[in-house]
């Protein structure tokens, strides 16, 4: 089992910065690719960013490509989300999500891991 908790999130104005946080416990955080993912009210969960076990490859959404960036620390056992120049349509829950590290996916049922996830609210 490997336990997922998220931090960061909060009220931020358009245009604004939030880093995310995702500590992990329970197996060994490097043998797992991390992704992060978000849903907004009345829509299904979408792909943000991934990535993989060693840190060495990232993908992102369209959507946030340019404006976010995932990072991990295997020593903290903690995978980040830098977000900058926010815009409204960014609000939603964050969620971050391990999977047994094999090839990057985006995914949501690929993921075995969730955290409990944590709110981003972008006021215009």
């Amino acid at each position: 089992q490997v336990q997922l908790v998220e931090s960061g999130g909060g009220l931020v104005q358009a245009g604004g910065s939030l880093r995310l946080s995702c500590a992990a416990s329970g197996r060994t955080f490097s043998n797992y690719d991390m992704g992060w993912f978000r849903q907004a009210p009345g829509k299904e969960r979408e792909f943000v960013a991934v990535i993989s076990w060693s840190g060495g490859t990232t993908y992102y959404a369209d959507s946030v490509k340019g404006r976010f960036t995932i990072s991990r620390d295997n020593a903290k056992n903690t995978v980040y989300l830098q977000m900058n120049s926010l815009k409204p349509e960014d609000t939603a829950v964050y969620y971050c999500a391990a999977r047994r590290s094999t090839v990057l996916v985006t995914t949501v049922a690929r993921y075995d891991y969730w955290g409990q996830g944590t709110q981003v609210t972008v006021s215009s």
